[in-house]
């Protein structure tokens, strides 16, 4: 398996005052384990919200929070600090170090090293909605982006305030994922470099009538970062969405639709493409004529409902012809006798490849953050991963398909 796109880098993460401070001792967990080596820079502000100890513990490293610290100033540790690191990531960036990197200013340790580093600098935006709304707010992103400071989320979401809307940072294994996007973007190589890809993701939601729908569980959380990861190598990715809550992948083409038949449709318009990734949990029925008007009690039976069958997009599309992609991977979620299941999907479907994983209630899988997966390729042996963060799932299996296209493997 290639080493993951993060490992030797060295990022040097600023810390400033925001709820979501509480969320980094993760993220640096989260990047120690993938052989990042981490120093923190705490603001006063962020020192509220997580202590330098806690900090210390997971990076293994000293925290630096004061400019004038006369130790660290004997040999001008501003400027070693922005040297050291690969690069510098802001999260939570609140609105007040915005606008003060938007400013130039320097006047604590965090806003000096940002205005004298020659690094990368990457901001994951952490604040009230109405903050985040602001003009003032949207004018100092916009100045951070022409310099190019890079911008991770923020996303929509409860917050501390009780209130709703954008604002939210975003998780630590999002901001991991962005970074090694940023990375792998650098330094390369990109193996899928002039492949197309098609990914579907989310469920859909069949109408009954203009209020009701029928659905499934998928969050699009898979599927989403399968496009990313895709596109990571390189790639040229559409990615075909249901209704989701994700924000849409950076560099990724995304179509959004609601129906089965709209997915379909839509998979249609994006072809030809070099590889298919299905991760969508297409609802398998749809109602019969949906009505025009919501349905209404009465106070007798409920209405009848008629299902038929949607379309099935993996197999349609699995089909020979001339615009079948030459690698189709399609996802089997099921609730038990997972392996076999899959195996008989494979067959049935006419794929190249079924990730196959277990979505039963006690999983966690829908909606969650891991996932535990199967890989079965036709004519091999089944692979069965461990339980990995759905990023990491992703980039193993963007890796393979790499690998896939590389070795010129056969189809079976």
């Amino acid at each position: 398996m290639a080493e993951h796109p993060l490992s030797g880098k060295r990022v040097l993460l600023i810390v400033s005052g925001g709820i979501a401070a509480y969320k980094t001792p993760d993220l640096v967990r989260r990047l120690r384990e993938r052989g990042v080596a981490v120093r923190c820079v705490l603001t006063r502000g962020g020192a509220q919200f997580v202590t330098p100890l806690a900090l210390q513990a997971v990076s293994e490293e000293t925290v630096f929070q004061d400019l004038w610290n006369l130790t660290d100033e004997s040999e001008m540790g501003h400027i070693q600090l922005s040297r050291w690191a690969d690069m510098l990531l802001v999260a939570p960036a609140s609105a007040n170090i915005l606008a003060r990197m938007a400013a130039g200013m320097a006047d604590d340790l965090a806003a000096t090293v940002l205005l004298a580093t020659d690094k990368p600098v990457l901001v994951a935006p952490a604040m009230n909605v109405r903050m985040w709304d602001h003009p003032a707010t949207r004018a100092n992103l916009e100045t951070l982006k022409a310099r190019g400071v890079g911008v991770i989320g923020p996303n929509e979401g409860a917050m501390a305030c009780g209130e709703f809307g954008p604002g939210r940072m975003s998780e630590p294994l999002e901001i991991v994922a962005a970074l090694a996007d940023w990375f792998a973007g650098r330094d390369g190589p990109k193996p899928l470099a002039g492949k197309r890809a098609l990914v579907t993701s989310g469920p859909t939601h069949e109408p009954i009538d203009p209020v009701r729908y029928i659905a499934n569980r998928s969050s699009g959380k898979q599927g989403h970062a399968v496009a990313a990861a895709l596109a990571r190598l390189g790639a040229a990715v559409t990615l075909v969405s249901g209704p989701v809550r994700e924000p849409d992948p950076q560099g990724v083409t995304v179509v959004g639709v609601e129906t089965a038949r709209q997915m379909l449709d839509a998979c249609r318009a994006a072809l030809p493409a070099d590889l298919l990734v299905a991760a969508a949990a297409v609802a398998d029925w749809r109602v019969e004529g949906d009505a025009a008007s919501k349905l209404k009690k009465d106070g007798g039976a409920p209405p009848a409902l008629r299902l038929v069958e949607n379309p099935d997009i993996l197999a349609t599309l699995s089909a020979p012809g001339p615009q079948r992609p030459a690698l189709v991977v399609g996802f089997a979620a099921e609730t038990n006798d997972v392996l076999a299941y899959a195996q008989a999907k494979l067959a049935r479907k006419g794929c190249d490849w079924i990730v196959a994983n277990d979505v039963s209630p006690a999983t966690g899988t829908f909606g969650g953050d891991s996932n535990t997966v199967h890989l079965i390729r036709a004519g091999a042996t089944p692979e069965t991963w461990p339980t990995l963060p759905k990023t990491e799932v992703a980039a193993r299996l963007a890796t393979a398909i790499a690998d896939h296209f590389k070795n010129g493997t056969k189809l079976a």
